[in-house]
């Protein structure tokens, strides 16, 4: 398959729009947004279609996602759950 490019991730500012992000943060963001509450990874994964019993395939997931709580797009709970910021 190759190495993936690292897609910059900004930081989001008020009135940033969803669209500002790469497609696939952008669907990890609505997986989120459609949990009822704060999601695990695996959750999200599952909403995705990611298979969630192999963890090579769950790992990336969730770096992605700690990647967008680290620019402000979601919040990253203690006990490891992500929830939008509103």
């Amino acid at each position: 398959m190759g190495g993936q490019a690292v897609m910059l991730i900004p930081h989001r500012t008020p009135g940033m729009e969803d669209a500002a992000l790469p497609p696939d943060y952008q669907r990890i963001l609505a997986a989120v947004r459609q949990a009822a509450g704060p999601a695990m990874a695996r959750q999200v994964g599952e909403v995705l279609g990611v298979d969630v019993s192999v963890r090579a395939k769950l790992e990336p997931l969730r770096g992605k996602l700690v990647r967008l709580a680290d620019r402000g797009w979601l919040r990253k709970l203690p006990d490891g759950r992500f929830t939008t910021r509103l």
